[in-house]
């Protein structure tokens, strides 16, 4: 921190804003009692399903729900955490339900791969709306829209308080926007991956909307998810993770501030431990 600009210097404040070169804003709350809000995790990979940012409706992009998400990020963005968002493409389309309609798998992939795009343009607009510096990097190259994905370009942008938004999956057919976050995440040196799901709180026996004996889990391994069958992420992801000793922590998007009690490290949802 290269400098700290104290703002209505009061002797029981109770909350100090200071300035953190290239990052924003962090809060430091309770000078009095010298509590200050120290993130846990400096560089964050943070996935959202496509689904995430069509609401109630399952279809398409609600923009007053992509205005509630994006309030969260910026919340944590002050708190000086580089963060990467993946996001998937559900909303709009699914390469597997293309496929099972007589689609090639591949062609039908590629179109996912678009619509990944599409949604990340929606949060960039979003983000930058609000103040936040956002690039979006694509794995197919579309110059005129986004850039192409170069990891030492997408750590400069963290590091000067950007986020980066990756967009277009890997780039490769066959593989979901899961594998992408752990591929980017063990790319860029993420301390961890924030697994954002709807209305789902952690991860479980089994589905507690259908069985009601479900046990929800505090802790895991990735060996452990994938030995279960359990539904956290593909086989193929979780190994990634595994291998990278890359952590995952499981949260319910829908519990407003959840992102910001991710990042500080409080116990919510299910922590997957890399190895």
């Amino acid at each position: 921190m290269s400098q700290l600009f104290f703002l209505g210097i009061e002797r029981k404040c109770s909350t100090l804003v200071a300035k953190l070169s290239g990052y924003g804003k962090i809060a430091i709350e309770n000078i009095g009692g010298m509590n200050m809000v120290t993130p846990k995790y400096q560089r964050v990979v943070l996935k959202l399903s496509g689904e995430a940012l069509a609401g109630d409706e399952g279809f398409g992009i609600k923009p007053p729900v992509i205005k509630e998400i994006i309030q969260e990020i910026k919340e944590v963005h002050e708190l000086g955490v580089e963060m990467a968002i993946v996001v998937g493409g559900g909303n709009i389309w699914r390469g597997q339900i293309g496929a099972q309609m007589g689609m090639e798998r591949a062609q039908a992939d590629y179109m996912g791969m678009l619509a990944t795009v599409m949604n990340a343009l929606a949060l960039q607009d979003t983000l930058e709306n609000v103040g936040v510096p956002t690039r979006v990097q694509t794995s197919i190259e579309m110059r005129q829209i986004a850039e192409p994905y170069i990891r030492r370009k997408a750590e400069r942008h963290l590091e000067k308080g950007r986020i980066v938004i990756f967009a277009g999956g890997t780039g490769n057919p066959y593989f979901s926007t899961d594998t992408t976050a752990a591929l980017r995440a063990a790319e860029i040196g993420a301390d961890v991956i924030l697994m954002a799901k709807n209305n789902v709180d952690g991860v479980y026996s089994a589905d507690p909307k259908v069985d009601a004996n479900a046990v929800k889990f505090e802790e895991l391994t990735h060996l452990e998810v994938i030995s279960k069958g359990l539904q956290v992420m593909d086989s193929t992801a979780s190994s990634l993770s595994m291998d990278n000793d890359i952590p995952l922590l499981v949260f319910n998007l829908n519990e407003h501030g959840n992102i910001r009690r991710a990042i500080l490290g409080e116990n919510i949802g299910t922590t997957v431990r890399g190895k």
